[in-house]
């Protein structure tokens, strides 16, 4: 795999900053505008990152990272016109006037739809966050759900959420590693991933795992961000590149990126078929701009500063998500693919 290398989220402050070092030495005197602005020496979510107590593993960064911040999305952009109820990026199309809450709920519908999927029996949502997702599947199809997230806090608010919906008894959500799930192989007719892959420290292992709990014949979506493919004659990502990624990676405790092309070359090798991936980039990019404006209301900033400082962090990188996106180092993409049946 072309993954970047890094360092693990939860390294001491000293790794920190020695990889900080590390970003600067990398920083051309040819760097464009952008590549300067993402590389500049300081870095203005490094100053609240001495109020962030350390974790030791990356799946307790990940879950106290979601425990606090879970409820300042859900009620500040849910009432600032996305859904909160879905923690994803929303599907814009071109043309169209842009309207939050609905595209949130047409990424999963056009997700659905690009995927081809028109039936589903019992579907498992991983990365599930407060549900939203399979919730939606619950009503649309009249399936079955499980849900798995690392985070208590999202687990009890998605069953109560399927509780306040009148589904509870067909939609459960549990906390459960991803790489690691509670369930029979081949348990799921649909397996759905959706912006949850970044993750996973282990993305053959992730891969792995849907393929598993998927049944013969069953279907597995991811939709994710990525790193760009790398051209031809490259072996990694260009130094102002890695810088912006290492910064998001630290913000919101994430693992080693990887390339759509990296995760269909996984797909392969998990014995999976029928695979097609798609890039959306420029479909979700209306999304962040609606997300920092809603930050910046004197509401986001309220809701921001109580919900702690890993989430003041996460809100601080935002716009390295603007200028990865626009430059083209961050990718939208998606992945389908079957289960051979027996």
């Amino acid at each position: 795999m072309t993954s970047i290398a890094r360092a693990p989220t939860t390294a001491s402050p000293s790794a920190r900053a020695t990889r900080r070092s590390a970003r600067r030495a990398a920083t051309t005197p040819s760097a464009s505008a952008n590549e300067e602005r993402t590389t500049s020496t300081f870095e203005l979510e490094r100053v609240v990152e001495p109020l962030i107590a350390e974790t030791k593993t990356l799946n307790e960064g990940i879950a106290k990272f979601y425990d606090e911040s879970s409820r300042v999305w859900e009620d500040v952009w849910g009432s600032e016109g996305g859904d909160g109820t879905h923690m994803h990026h929303g599907y814009y199309r071109r043309g169209e006037p842009v309207n939050h809450a609905k595209a949130q709920v047409d990424m999963i519908e056009e997700s659905l739809r690009w995927a081809g999927v028109r039936e589903v029996k019992r579907v498992l949502d991983v990365g599930c966050g407060i549900g939203g997702s399979s919730r939606h599947m619950v009503r649309k199809y009249g399936c079955e759900a499980e849900g798995v997230t690392l985070s208590p806090v999202q687990a009890a608010r998605a069953n109560a959420l399927a509780k306040e919906e009148g589904v509870e008894n067909m939609a459960k959500y549990r906390v459960a590693d991803a790489l690691n799930m509670p369930f029979e192989d081949g348990s799921f007719d649909f397996v759905w991933s959706m912006e949850s892959g970044e993750h996973m420290p282990d993305k053959k292992k992730f891969v792995d795992e849907l393929a598993r709990v998927c049944a013969p014949g069953g279907r597995i979506l991811i939709v994710t961000w990525c790193h760009r493919t790398l051209e031809p004659g490259q072996s990694a990502l260009e130094p102002a590149e890695r810088v912006l990624l290492d910064r998001i990676c630290d913000a919101y405790y994430l693992p080693a990126w990887c390339s759509i092309a990296d995760y269909k070359a996984l797909a392969e090798d998990a014995g999976l078929v029928d695979i097609e991936t798609e890039d959306w980039s420029e479909e979700v990019k209306p999304f962040w701009k609606g997300v920092i404006k809603t930050a910046l209301t004197l509401k986001g900033v309220i809701g921001l500063l109580k919900s702690g400082a890993a989430t003041l962090r996460g809100a601080l990188v935002m716009p390295l998500m603007q200028t990865g996106l626009a430059t083209g180092t961050i990718k939208f993409n998606l992945i389908t693919m079957r289960k051979p049946p027996l």
